[in-house]
C-alpha cells in the first residue's frame, strides 16, 4: 500500500492504535491470542473484538474464516503508517515543512543538537550512496 492511500484513510483512536501495535507484532492472529498480549487490567473481549470490526471497516486490517475463529492480517505495515501519520501531522501542524518540525524538536529540546548532528552525519552517509 502506497503512502498516497494511507493519507485519505480514517484515523485510528488510542485503542485501535493499541491494538494495531499488536497486530503488527504478531499478525496473523486471532482476538483472543491478541488479548493475551495487553497488560493488566486487559480489555473485555468484547470491545476487543468491536475494535478488531473497525479497524477492518477503515481498511487496516483483514479478516480470513479459520475454522470457528477469524484470523486477522494487517493491510499495511507499521513503517507505511508511520510514514502517513508523520506526513499529516507535518501538514496539519508545519505547514507542510519538515524543517518546521526539526525545529519545533530543537527548540522544545526533544532532539538535541548532538542528535541532529548524527542525523546529518547520517544523511551525509546515505547521500553518498546514491
Amino acid at each position: 500500500m502506497s503512502t498516497d492511500a494511507l493519507i485519505v484513510m480514517e484515523k485510528l483512536t488510542v485503542q485501535e492504535e493499541d491494538a494495531m501495535v499488536l497486530i503488527w507484532q504478531h499478525a496473523p492472529c486471532v482476538v483472543r491470542d491478541v488479548l493475551a498480549f495487553y497488560p493488566e487490567p486487559r480489555p473485555p473481549y468484547t470491545t476487543l473484538a468491536s475494535v478488531f470490526k473497525n479497524l477492518e471497516r477503515k481498511g487496516y486490517i483483514e479478516a480470513r474464516k479459520v475454522g470457528i475463529v477469524y484470523e486477522y492480517t494487517p493491510l499495511l505495515s507499521m513503517r507505511e503508517y508511520k510514514s502517513a501519520f508523520l506526513e499529516n501531522w507535518v501538514q496539519t501542524y508545519c505547514e507542510g515543512s519538515y524543517k518546521q518540525l526539526l525545529a519545533f524538536l530543537v527548540n522544545d529540546q526533544r532532539l538535541s543538537r548532538k542528535e541532529l548532528k548524527e542525523m546529518y552525519k547520517i544523511m551525509e552517509k546515505d547521500g553518498k550512496k546514491s
